[in-house]
């Protein structure tokens, strides 16, 4: 499955526009790095724990995602955008969402 940001992918013909993929997921954070995390804030630098915590949860919307246009019948997914929202005091959302299509 190819997952482009732009309207096509490069070297092919899009045929058919088969509707809408998407994937998400809610990640939630961790009392306990929330304690060692709010330390950081106050020294500065990197929030590690957060930021591998919205990696796993961007990798887990692109892949499901890629599933949902693989269920379309789709070769590719264009378009390909990403967004994070906040659903609870603890918890955010990610989702990744794209044009499937069938390529020639």
């Amino acid at each position: 499955m190819q997952t482009v940001s732009t309207e096509t992918v490069p070297g092919h013909e899009t045929v058919e526009a088969l509707g809408i993929a998407r994937g998400n997921t809610v990640e939630a954070r961790n009392v306990g790095r929330d304690i060692t995390q709010s330390i950081r804030n106050i020294t500065g630098g990197e929030l590690k724990a957060y930021s591998e915590l919205l990696s796993k949860a961007r990798d887990e919307a692109l892949s499901r995602m890629e599933a949902d246009a693989e269920e379309m019948g789709a070769d590719a997914v264009v378009n390909v955008r990403l967004e994070t929202s906040k659903v609870t005091d603890g918890g955010s959302e990610v989702i990744a969402y794209g044009t499937a299509v069938r390529l020639r």
